[in-house]
Protein backbone atom coordinates (compact mmCIF):
# COMPACT_ATOMS: atom_id res chain seq x y z
CA UNK A 1 0.00 0.00 0.00
CA UNK A 2 1.54 3.48 -0.74
CA UNK A 3 -0.35 7.04 -1.44
CA UNK A 4 0.79 7.79 -4.95
CA UNK A 5 -1.35 8.62 -8.11
CA UNK A 6 -3.18 7.05 -11.07
CA UNK A 7 -4.97 7.77 -14.85
CA UNK A 8 -7.28 7.44 -17.15
CA UNK A 9 -7.10 6.01 -21.33
CA UNK A 10 -9.83 6.22 -24.06
CA UNK A 11 -12.91 4.84 -24.48
CA UNK A 12 -15.66 5.19 -27.05
CA UNK A 13 -19.31 4.99 -27.49
CA UNK A 14 -21.61 1.72 -26.28
CA UNK A 15 -21.35 -0.93 -28.55
CA UNK A 16 -23.81 -3.37 -27.79
CA UNK A 17 -22.37 -7.55 -27.41
CA UNK A 18 -22.48 -9.09 -30.87
CA UNK A 19 -26.23 -10.65 -31.20
CA UNK A 20 -25.75 -14.21 -30.86
CA UNK A 21 -28.42 -14.11 -28.35
CA UNK A 22 -31.40 -10.86 -27.96
CA UNK A 23 -30.94 -8.83 -24.75
CA UNK A 24 -34.08 -10.27 -23.29
CA UNK A 25 -32.11 -13.13 -23.38
CA UNK A 26 -29.47 -12.25 -21.93
CA UNK A 27 -26.99 -14.63 -19.86
CA UNK A 28 -26.73 -13.82 -15.85
CA UNK A 29 -24.55 -10.78 -14.80
CA UNK A 30 -22.46 -11.17 -11.83
CA UNK A 31 -22.07 -8.04 -11.05
CA UNK A 32 -23.60 -4.32 -11.44
CA UNK A 33 -21.70 -1.19 -13.34
CA UNK A 34 -20.75 1.43 -11.53
CA UNK A 35 -23.37 3.82 -9.66
CA UNK A 36 -24.67 6.53 -11.86
CA UNK A 37 -24.24 4.59 -15.09
CA UNK A 38 -20.95 3.54 -17.28
CA UNK A 39 -18.36 6.28 -19.22
CA UNK A 40 -17.54 6.01 -22.03
CA UNK A 41 -14.55 7.90 -23.39
CA UNK A 42 -13.33 9.24 -26.72
CA UNK A 43 -9.54 9.66 -27.35
CA UNK A 44 -7.99 12.69 -29.15
CA UNK A 45 -4.02 11.73 -28.73
CA UNK A 46 -3.10 11.79 -25.16
CA UNK A 47 -5.99 13.93 -24.39
CA UNK A 48 -9.06 12.24 -22.87
CA UNK A 49 -12.58 13.60 -23.02
CA UNK A 50 -15.55 11.98 -20.68
CA UNK A 51 -18.65 11.51 -22.46
CA UNK A 52 -22.14 10.93 -20.88
CA UNK A 53 -23.01 7.48 -21.95
CA UNK A 54 -25.05 4.18 -21.07
CA UNK A 55 -24.03 1.78 -18.56
CA UNK A 56 -21.69 -1.19 -19.72
CA UNK A 57 -20.39 0.83 -22.85
CA UNK A 58 -17.16 -0.05 -24.52
CA UNK A 59 -13.29 1.54 -24.38
CA UNK A 60 -11.83 2.14 -27.74
CA UNK A 61 -8.96 -0.67 -27.89
CA UNK A 62 -6.95 0.87 -30.31
CA UNK A 63 -4.33 3.81 -28.91
CA UNK A 64 -1.03 5.10 -28.61
CA UNK A 65 -1.27 3.59 -25.20
CA UNK A 66 -3.00 0.52 -23.88
CA UNK A 67 -6.13 1.00 -22.38
CA UNK A 68 -6.33 -0.24 -18.36
CA UNK A 69 -3.94 1.85 -17.44
CA UNK A 70 -4.93 5.92 -17.62
CA UNK A 71 -8.83 4.55 -18.22
CA UNK A 72 -10.93 5.44 -15.79
CA UNK A 73 -10.95 2.15 -13.72
CA UNK A 74 -13.04 0.01 -13.20
CA UNK A 75 -14.92 -2.14 -10.60
CA UNK A 76 -13.95 -5.75 -10.47
CA UNK A 77 -10.25 -6.90 -12.00
CA UNK A 78 -8.96 -10.54 -13.28
CA UNK A 79 -5.41 -10.46 -13.38
CA UNK A 80 -3.42 -13.53 -14.81
CA UNK A 81 0.22 -14.35 -15.50
CA UNK A 82 1.56 -17.01 -17.82
CA UNK A 83 4.75 -19.00 -18.06
CA UNK A 84 5.91 -19.66 -21.90
CA UNK A 85 5.61 -23.11 -22.83
CA UNK A 86 7.01 -22.33 -26.15
CA UNK A 87 10.47 -20.93 -27.13
CA UNK A 88 9.56 -20.89 -30.93
CA UNK A 89 9.57 -17.14 -31.42
CA UNK A 90 7.16 -17.04 -34.47
CA UNK A 91 4.78 -19.46 -32.75
CA UNK A 92 4.62 -16.77 -29.69
CA UNK A 93 4.08 -14.29 -32.43
CA UNK A 94 1.11 -15.86 -34.16
CA UNK A 95 -0.37 -16.20 -30.42
CA UNK A 96 0.05 -12.25 -29.70
CA UNK A 97 -1.84 -11.58 -33.10
CA UNK A 98 -4.87 -14.30 -32.22
CA UNK A 99 -4.71 -12.60 -29.23
CA UNK A 100 -4.89 -9.23 -30.24
CA UNK A 101 -7.74 -10.34 -32.40
CA UNK A 102 -9.80 -11.52 -29.66
CA UNK A 103 -9.10 -8.69 -27.56
CA UNK A 104 -10.35 -6.41 -30.15
CA UNK A 105 -13.89 -8.32 -30.49
CA UNK A 106 -14.39 -8.87 -26.36
CA UNK A 107 -13.65 -5.12 -25.75
CA UNK A 108 -16.46 -3.99 -28.01
CA UNK A 109 -18.47 -6.22 -26.84
CA UNK A 110 -18.11 -9.26 -29.49
CA UNK A 111 -18.13 -12.74 -29.20
CA UNK A 112 -14.48 -14.63 -29.90
CA UNK A 113 -14.30 -15.69 -33.79
CA UNK A 114 -17.34 -17.37 -34.64
CA UNK A 115 -18.87 -17.81 -30.97
CA UNK A 116 -20.30 -20.18 -29.05
CA UNK A 117 -22.45 -21.54 -30.77
CA UNK A 118 -23.71 -22.00 -34.36
CA UNK A 119 -20.54 -23.41 -35.77
CA UNK A 120 -19.59 -27.06 -36.85
CA UNK A 121 -21.26 -29.40 -33.82
CA UNK A 122 -18.02 -31.90 -34.00
CA UNK A 123 -15.80 -28.73 -33.21
CA UNK A 124 -15.18 -27.17 -29.95
CA UNK A 125 -16.72 -23.39 -30.62
CA UNK A 126 -14.43 -20.26 -30.52
CA UNK A 127 -16.16 -18.30 -27.93
CA UNK A 128 -16.95 -20.04 -24.63
CA UNK A 129 -20.27 -18.48 -24.07
CA UNK A 130 -20.34 -17.11 -20.61
CA UNK A 131 -20.76 -13.30 -21.91
CA UNK A 132 -23.39 -13.99 -24.21
CA UNK A 133 -25.29 -11.10 -24.14
CA UNK A 134 -23.68 -9.10 -21.38
CA UNK A 135 -22.28 -5.64 -22.51
CA UNK A 136 -18.70 -4.50 -22.42
CA UNK A 137 -19.01 -3.31 -19.41
CA UNK A 138 -15.71 -1.10 -20.42
CA UNK A 139 -13.77 -4.16 -20.15
CA UNK A 140 -10.07 -3.19 -20.91
CA UNK A 141 -7.43 -5.73 -21.51
CA UNK A 142 -3.42 -4.84 -21.36
CA UNK A 143 -0.78 -7.08 -21.71
CA UNK A 144 2.91 -7.07 -20.36
CA UNK A 145 6.07 -9.02 -20.88
CA UNK A 146 7.89 -10.23 -17.67
CA UNK A 147 12.03 -10.55 -17.50
CA UNK A 148 12.26 -14.00 -18.17
CA UNK A 149 10.29 -13.86 -21.35
CA UNK A 150 13.14 -11.97 -23.50
CA UNK A 151 15.98 -14.78 -22.40
CA UNK A 152 12.98 -17.48 -23.51
CA UNK A 153 12.70 -16.24 -27.11
CA UNK A 154 15.98 -15.32 -27.72
CA UNK A 155 15.68 -11.95 -27.20
CA UNK A 156 17.73 -10.68 -23.98
CA UNK A 157 19.62 -8.00 -25.85
CA UNK A 158 16.10 -6.37 -26.10
CA UNK A 159 15.33 -6.33 -22.87
CA UNK A 160 15.06 -2.75 -21.34
CA UNK A 161 16.98 -1.28 -18.53
CA UNK A 162 14.84 -0.43 -16.60
CA UNK A 163 12.69 -3.87 -16.47
CA UNK A 164 14.51 -5.36 -13.66
CA UNK A 165 14.07 -7.77 -11.24
CA UNK A 166 12.64 -6.29 -8.22
CA UNK A 167 14.93 -6.76 -4.61
CA UNK A 168 14.14 -8.70 -1.48
CA UNK A 169 12.39 -6.01 0.17
CA UNK A 170 12.66 -5.81 4.67
CA UNK A 171 9.52 -8.04 5.60
CA UNK A 172 8.87 -10.03 2.08
CA UNK A 173 7.24 -13.58 2.45
CA UNK A 174 6.89 -14.25 -1.31
CA UNK A 175 5.04 -16.79 -2.53
CA UNK A 176 6.87 -18.36 -5.55
CA UNK A 177 3.73 -19.66 -6.86
CA UNK A 178 2.00 -16.08 -6.72
CA UNK A 179 5.21 -14.20 -8.28
CA UNK A 180 6.76 -13.65 -11.58
CA UNK A 181 5.43 -14.70 -15.00
CA UNK A 182 6.41 -14.48 -18.60
CA UNK A 183 3.56 -12.52 -19.38
CA UNK A 184 0.79 -10.88 -18.21
CA UNK A 185 -3.10 -9.84 -18.75
CA UNK A 186 -4.96 -7.43 -16.76
CA UNK A 187 -8.74 -7.37 -17.63
CA UNK A 188 -10.96 -4.80 -15.75
CA UNK A 189 -14.50 -4.64 -16.14
CA UNK A 190 -17.72 -3.02 -14.56
CA UNK A 191 -19.00 -6.69 -14.60
CA UNK A 192 -16.69 -10.10 -13.01
CA UNK A 193 -18.12 -12.20 -15.01
CA UNK A 194 -16.84 -10.15 -18.44
CA UNK A 195 -13.31 -9.78 -17.10
CA UNK A 196 -13.29 -13.66 -16.35
CA UNK A 197 -14.06 -14.33 -20.00
CA UNK A 198 -11.72 -12.46 -21.17
CA UNK A 199 -8.66 -14.48 -19.38
CA UNK A 200 -10.51 -17.54 -19.98
CA UNK A 201 -10.41 -17.08 -23.99
CA UNK A 202 -7.12 -15.86 -23.32
CA UNK A 203 -5.83 -18.50 -21.87
CA UNK A 204 -7.46 -21.34 -24.37
CA UNK A 205 -5.99 -19.79 -27.17
CA UNK A 206 -2.62 -19.73 -25.81
CA UNK A 207 -3.07 -23.93 -24.91
CA UNK A 208 0.21 -25.25 -25.24
CA UNK A 209 1.94 -21.82 -26.05
CA UNK A 210 1.62 -20.27 -22.82
CA UNK A 211 0.16 -21.68 -19.59
CA UNK A 212 -1.48 -19.70 -16.60
CA UNK A 213 1.00 -19.42 -13.60
CA UNK A 214 -1.14 -17.55 -11.21
CA UNK A 215 -4.09 -15.19 -11.27
CA UNK A 216 -6.12 -12.70 -8.87
CA UNK A 217 -9.59 -11.87 -9.23
CA UNK A 218 -10.09 -8.27 -7.49
CA UNK A 219 -13.11 -5.84 -6.80
CA UNK A 220 -13.85 -2.68 -4.76
CA UNK A 221 -11.05 -0.72 -6.63
CA UNK A 222 -8.59 1.20 -4.16
CA UNK A 223 -7.53 3.68 -6.64
CA UNK A 224 -9.18 6.24 -8.42
CA UNK A 225 -8.02 8.38 -11.97
CA UNK A 226 -11.04 10.46 -12.19
CA UNK A 227 -10.34 13.20 -9.52
CA UNK A 228 -14.32 14.16 -9.30
CA UNK A 229 -15.26 11.05 -8.32
CA UNK A 230 -15.31 9.37 -4.72
CA UNK A 231 -12.38 8.34 -3.65
CA UNK A 232 -12.34 4.32 -2.83
CA UNK A 233 -11.58 2.34 0.44
CA UNK A 234 -9.64 -0.32 1.18
CA UNK A 235 -10.39 -2.88 3.19
CA UNK A 236 -8.35 -1.19 6.79
CA UNK A 237 -11.49 1.16 6.09
CA UNK A 238 -9.21 4.02 4.84
CA UNK A 239 -9.73 5.99 1.51
CA UNK A 240 -6.84 4.82 -0.35
CA UNK A 241 -5.11 6.91 -3.51
CA UNK A 242 -6.14 10.22 -2.79
CA UNK A 243 -3.18 11.53 -4.78
CA UNK A 244 -3.08 9.26 -7.36
CA UNK A 245 -2.62 10.61 -11.17
CA UNK A 246 -5.81 11.70 -12.89
CA UNK A 247 -6.43 10.59 -16.76
CA UNK A 248 -6.57 13.98 -17.67
CA UNK A 249 -3.25 14.95 -16.45
CA UNK A 250 -1.24 14.82 -19.47
CA UNK A 251 1.39 16.60 -17.75
CA UNK A 252 1.92 14.36 -15.05
CA UNK A 253 1.54 10.84 -17.06
CA UNK A 254 3.96 11.98 -19.67
CA UNK A 255 6.04 13.12 -16.33
CA UNK A 256 5.62 9.81 -14.26
CA UNK A 257 3.92 7.03 -16.52
CA UNK A 258 4.36 7.08 -19.96
CA UNK A 259 8.42 6.06 -21.29
CA UNK A 260 9.56 8.49 -23.57
CA UNK A 261 11.79 7.75 -26.53
CA UNK A 262 14.61 9.81 -23.94
CA UNK A 263 14.37 6.79 -21.82
CA UNK A 264 15.62 4.57 -24.56
CA UNK A 265 18.11 3.03 -26.62
CA UNK A 266 18.38 1.16 -30.12
CA UNK A 267 17.45 -2.29 -28.48
CA UNK A 268 14.29 -0.66 -26.23
CA UNK A 269 12.57 1.72 -28.77
CA UNK A 270 9.59 -0.40 -28.64
CA UNK A 271 8.98 0.89 -25.34
CA UNK A 272 7.90 4.04 -26.59
CA UNK A 273 4.20 5.22 -25.55
CA UNK A 274 4.64 1.89 -23.08
CA UNK A 275 5.04 1.72 -19.31
CA UNK A 276 5.80 -0.59 -16.50
CA UNK A 277 3.89 -2.27 -14.12
CA UNK A 278 4.84 -3.37 -11.06
CA UNK A 279 1.74 -6.16 -9.40
CA UNK A 280 2.01 -6.98 -5.33
CA UNK A 281 -0.32 -9.37 -3.31
CA UNK A 282 -0.63 -7.38 0.28
CA UNK A 283 -1.96 -9.30 2.79
CA UNK A 284 -4.12 -7.15 5.65
CA UNK A 285 -3.90 -8.60 8.98
CA UNK A 286 -7.52 -7.98 9.39
CA UNK A 287 -8.16 -9.34 12.67
CA UNK A 288 -5.21 -7.54 14.54
CA UNK A 289 -6.81 -4.24 12.71
CA UNK A 290 -9.84 -4.76 13.12
CA UNK A 291 -8.87 -4.77 17.54
CA UNK A 292 -7.07 -1.29 17.33
CA UNK A 293 -8.07 1.70 18.47
CA UNK A 294 -9.18 4.41 15.87
CA UNK A 295 -6.82 6.83 17.25
CA UNK A 296 -3.63 4.32 16.58
CA UNK A 297 -5.45 3.80 13.37
CA UNK A 298 -5.39 6.95 12.18
CA UNK A 299 -1.90 7.94 13.52
CA UNK A 300 -0.82 4.50 11.43
CA UNK A 301 -2.60 5.81 7.87
CA UNK A 302 -1.93 9.35 8.64
CA UNK A 303 -5.23 10.59 7.34
CA UNK A 304 -8.59 10.67 9.58
CA UNK A 305 -10.92 7.60 8.51
CA UNK A 306 -14.40 9.66 8.03
CA UNK A 307 -13.34 12.46 5.87
CA UNK A 308 -9.87 11.03 4.88
CA UNK A 309 -8.07 14.59 5.86
CA UNK A 310 -4.38 14.22 6.29
CA UNK A 311 -3.28 14.99 10.20
CA UNK A 312 -4.35 18.72 11.06
CA UNK A 313 -6.54 19.45 7.92
CA UNK A 314 -10.11 20.09 7.78
CA UNK A 315 -10.62 18.11 4.15
CA UNK A 316 -9.38 14.94 2.00
CA UNK A 317 -7.17 17.06 -0.43
CA UNK A 318 -5.83 19.04 1.31
CA UNK A 319 -2.03 19.22 1.08
CA UNK A 320 -0.59 17.20 3.94
CA UNK A 321 1.53 18.91 6.49
CA UNK A 322 3.80 15.82 6.60
CA UNK A 323 5.90 17.09 9.39
CA UNK A 324 2.46 16.91 11.48
CA UNK A 325 2.24 13.18 11.14
CA UNK A 326 4.35 10.82 13.23
CA UNK A 327 7.39 9.78 11.47
CA UNK A 328 6.05 6.28 10.80
CA UNK A 329 2.78 7.52 9.36
CA UNK A 330 2.28 5.44 6.43
CA UNK A 331 1.44 8.75 4.35
CA UNK A 332 4.18 10.23 5.35
CA UNK A 333 6.78 7.63 4.23
CA UNK A 334 4.82 7.12 0.83
CA UNK A 335 4.36 10.67 -0.08
CA UNK A 336 6.45 12.14 -3.24
CA UNK A 337 8.12 14.80 -1.05
CA UNK A 338 9.67 11.79 0.92
CA UNK A 339 11.31 9.67 -2.09
CA UNK A 340 12.43 12.62 -4.03
CA UNK A 341 8.92 12.93 -6.31
CA UNK A 342 9.04 8.97 -6.85
CA UNK A 343 5.01 9.10 -7.93
CA UNK A 344 3.22 6.21 -9.31
CA UNK A 345 -0.14 6.03 -10.81
CA UNK A 346 -2.30 3.09 -8.74
CA UNK A 347 -4.62 0.65 -10.28
CA UNK A 348 -5.68 -1.84 -7.27
CA UNK A 349 -8.20 -3.77 -5.87
CA UNK A 350 -9.30 -5.15 -3.02
CA UNK A 351 -9.26 -9.20 -2.23
CA UNK A 352 -10.54 -11.91 -0.41
CA UNK A 353 -9.79 -15.81 -1.08
CA UNK A 354 -11.77 -17.14 2.09
CA UNK A 355 -10.00 -18.17 4.98
CA UNK A 356 -6.18 -19.32 5.62
CA UNK A 357 -7.51 -22.56 7.12
CA UNK A 358 -7.06 -20.97 11.11
CA UNK A 359 -10.25 -18.99 10.51
CA UNK A 360 -9.04 -15.51 9.82
CA UNK A 361 -9.62 -13.92 6.54
CA UNK A 362 -7.42 -14.26 3.58
CA UNK A 363 -7.80 -10.58 2.60
CA UNK A 364 -6.27 -7.94 1.39
CA UNK A 365 -4.76 -5.45 -1.58
CA UNK A 366 -3.78 -6.83 -4.64
CA UNK A 367 -1.53 -3.46 -5.70
CA UNK A 368 -0.77 -2.64 -9.24
CA UNK A 369 1.08 0.60 -9.84
CA UNK A 370 2.39 1.93 -13.15
CA UNK A 371 5.23 4.13 -13.66
CA UNK A 372 8.13 5.27 -16.34
CA UNK A 373 10.78 3.50 -14.40
CA UNK A 374 10.69 0.67 -11.91
CA UNK A 375 14.25 1.85 -10.59
CA UNK A 376 12.85 5.58 -9.81
CA UNK A 377 9.15 4.74 -8.79
CA UNK A 378 8.31 1.70 -7.00
CA UNK A 379 11.51 0.23 -5.90
CA UNK A 380 12.58 3.46 -3.50
CA UNK A 381 9.51 3.58 -2.52
CA UNK A 382 8.96 0.47 -1.19
CA UNK A 383 11.95 0.40 0.32
CA UNK A 384 11.07 3.68 2.60
CA UNK A 385 7.38 1.66 3.28
CA UNK A 386 9.65 -1.67 4.02
CA UNK A 387 11.96 0.04 6.43
CA UNK A 388 9.70 2.13 9.27
CA UNK A 389 6.16 1.81 8.03
CA UNK A 390 3.92 1.44 11.28
CA UNK A 391 1.38 0.00 8.50
CA UNK A 392 3.85 -3.22 8.27
CA UNK A 393 2.87 -4.60 11.45
CA UNK A 394 -0.71 -5.08 9.38
CA UNK A 395 0.56 -6.10 6.55
CA UNK A 396 2.89 -8.33 4.55
CA UNK A 397 3.70 -8.72 0.80
CA UNK A 398 3.17 -11.93 -0.29
CA UNK A 399 3.16 -11.82 -4.06
CA UNK A 400 5.47 -10.03 -6.47
CA UNK A 401 5.71 -9.02 -10.68
CA UNK A 402 7.07 -6.70 -12.28
CA UNK A 403 6.84 -6.59 -16.13
CA UNK A 404 7.42 -4.02 -19.39
CA UNK A 405 4.24 -3.22 -21.08
CA UNK A 406 4.02 -2.30 -24.55
CA UNK A 407 2.00 0.76 -26.15
CA UNK A 408 -1.24 0.57 -27.23
CA UNK A 409 -2.23 -1.48 -30.54
CA UNK A 410 -2.80 1.46 -32.96
CA UNK A 411 -5.07 0.79 -35.55
CA UNK A 412 -6.81 -3.09 -36.74
CA UNK A 413 -3.26 -4.23 -38.49
CA UNK A 414 -1.15 -3.84 -35.25
CA UNK A 415 -0.74 -6.40 -32.38
CA UNK A 416 0.49 -6.77 -29.27
CA UNK A 417 4.09 -6.52 -29.30
CA UNK A 418 4.89 -5.62 -32.57
CA UNK A 419 7.27 -3.05 -32.21
CA UNK A 420 8.94 -5.40 -30.13
CA UNK A 421 8.78 -8.98 -32.36
CA UNK A 422 8.71 -7.38 -35.86
CA UNK A 423 12.31 -8.15 -36.43
CA UNK A 424 11.64 -11.70 -35.57
CA UNK A 425 7.92 -12.12 -36.81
Amino acid sequence: MTEIPETTDGTAGGTSRRALIGWGGAGLALGAATAGGGVAMTRAGDDVQTVAAEAGGAVDFHGGHQAGIATPVQDRLHFAAFDLETDDRAEFVQMLKDWTAAARRMTAGQAVGEGAYGGLAEAPPDDTGEALGLKPSRLTLTIGFGPGLFEKLGLADRRPEALVDLPQFPGDNLDKNRSGGDVCIQACSDDPQVAVHAVRNLARIGFGKVSVRWSQLGFGKTSSTTPEAQTPRNLLGFKDGTRNIAGTETARLKKFVWVDGADTDNNSAWMDGGSYLVARRIRMHIEPWDRTSLQEQEDIIGRDKGEGAPVGKAKERDEPFLKAMLPDAHVRLAHPDSNHGATLLRRGYSFTDGTDGLGRLEAGLFFLAYQRDVRTGFIPVQRTLARTDALNEYIQHVGSAVFAVPPGVRDKDDWWGRALFSEGA
